[in-house]
C-alpha cells in the first residue's frame, strides 16, 4: 500500500524552499551556476608551496622516495603547486572527462617550476581543464603568473630554520610586489609548518582580492619555514 505524504509536511517543505531556496533540497544546487564548465570562472590563485616543508614532512610519512623528484639535492624554495580557476566562492575541479592528454614534452617543459611530473599532470587534470585553454596555453600562462611574482630574496636561500608570522611573510612579499594587497595574498600551514603561499590574479594575471581564500588561511600565530637544501 503507498502511504500518503501528511498535508502538513507537504506545506512545511513548501514553505522551507520558499524561504531558503532550492539549495534547500539539493547540495548541488547551491554550487556556482557555472559549475564545472570550462573556462566558465572568475579568477585565479596561484599557489606557490615552499619545498622544504613539503620534503621534511614527506620525510615523515615515509614518502620520501615517491617525492625523490622533488627533494633530492636541488635547492628549491618555492615551486608552483598550481593555477587554479576560482568562483568568488567555491571552485570548479575535473572540467573535463577524461582529461585531454597532456604531452610528454609539454610536462618536462614545466619541471624547473613544478619538479615533479605527478603533479604536472595531476593539475592538468583537476585544473587546467578548467582553464579553457589547452595544455600549451594553460602551463604557459602558469609560467607568467609565476614571473608575475617576486619571491622576498632573503627567501630564496634560506640558511636556517626560519619562525615567522603569517602576516609577516604576507608583509614580506607585499614589499616586493607593488600592486600586491593583503586581500590578495593569505598563507596556509600544517599543524607547525608554512605550507604554501596563495596569491589571487585575475584572468590578465592581474593581483585582486579574494575574500574567500583568506577564509581558508593558516591561523596559527606563528609557522616554521625548514631551511632549502644547501642554503
Amino acid at each position: 500500500m503507498v502511504q500518503s505524504f501528511p498535508i502538513f509536511a507537504v506545506r512545511f517543505l513548501a514553505a522551507l524552499v520558499l524561504l531558503f531556496g532550492p539549495a534547500f533540497l539539493s547540495p548541488a544546487a547551491a554550487q556556482d551556476a557555472r559549475q564545472n564548465a570550462p573556462g566558465q570562472f572568475d579568477f585565479y590563485v596561484l599557489s606557490l608551496s615552499w619545498s622544504p616543508s613539503f620534503c621534511e614532512a614527506a620525510a615523515e610519512r615515509g614518502n620520501a622516495a615517491r617525492s625523490r623528484a622533488q627533494c633530492s639535492e636541488r635547492p628549491f624554495s618555492f615551486v608552483v603547486h598550481g593555477l587554479w580557476p576560482q568562483y568568488d566562492r567555491g571552485y570548479p575541479e575535473y572540467c573535463r572527462r577524461p582529461a585531454p592528454r597532456l604531452e610528454r614534452h609539454v610536462m618536462v617543459s614545466m619541471l624547473d617550476l613544478m619538479p615533479a611530473p605527478g603533479l604536472i599532470y595531476n593539475e592538468w587534470d583537476k585544473h587546467g581543464t578548467c582553464s579553457g585553454l589547452g595544455t600549451r596555453a594553460y602551463f604557459e600562462t602558469i609560467r607568467k603568473a609565476r614571473a608575475s611574482v617576486k619571491i622576498p630574496e632573503e627567501l630564496l636561500r634560506l640558511a636556517r630554520p626560519k619562525t615567522i608570522s603569517p602576516e609577516e611573510l604576507e608583509a614580506d612579499f607585499i614589499k616586493v610586489n607593488p600592486g600586491l594587497s593583503a586581500s590578495a595574498i593569505s598563507v596556509t600551514c600544517d599543524s607547525r609548518r608554512l605550507s604554501e603561499v596563495r596569491i589571487c590574479m585575475t584572468k590578465d594575471l592581474q593581483f585582486r582580492s579574494c575574500d574567500e581564500n583568506d577564509r581558508r588561511a593558516c591561523r596559527r600565530n606563528q609557522v616554521l619555514m625548514p631551511p632549502v637544501r644547501g642554503g
